[in-house]
């Protein structure tokens, strides 16, 4: 048997995340910190990506941002 490929479109919400994680991910989050940000909807995308311009680093950003 073989697998069958189905090609769901993307959700409004999947598509929002996928773009915080791409923001997030260019301001200098490493990927795995960058999904954590963007899964939290309580953290404000402008403030995270100030803190890292600011040269927080990553670990105190999430500390401070979650």
């Amino acid at each position: 048997m073989t697998a069958v490929e189905i090609d769901l479109p993307e959700t409004e919400n999947a598509r929002v995340a996928r773009w915080r994680v791409d923001q997030l991910a260019r301001a200098g989050y490493d990927r795995e910190a960058a999904s954590l940000l963007a899964d939290a909807r309580h953290v404000d995308l402008h403030d995270a990506v100030e803190l890292m311009r600011r040269g927080c680093p990553v670990d105190t950003a999430l500390r401070i941002l979650l």
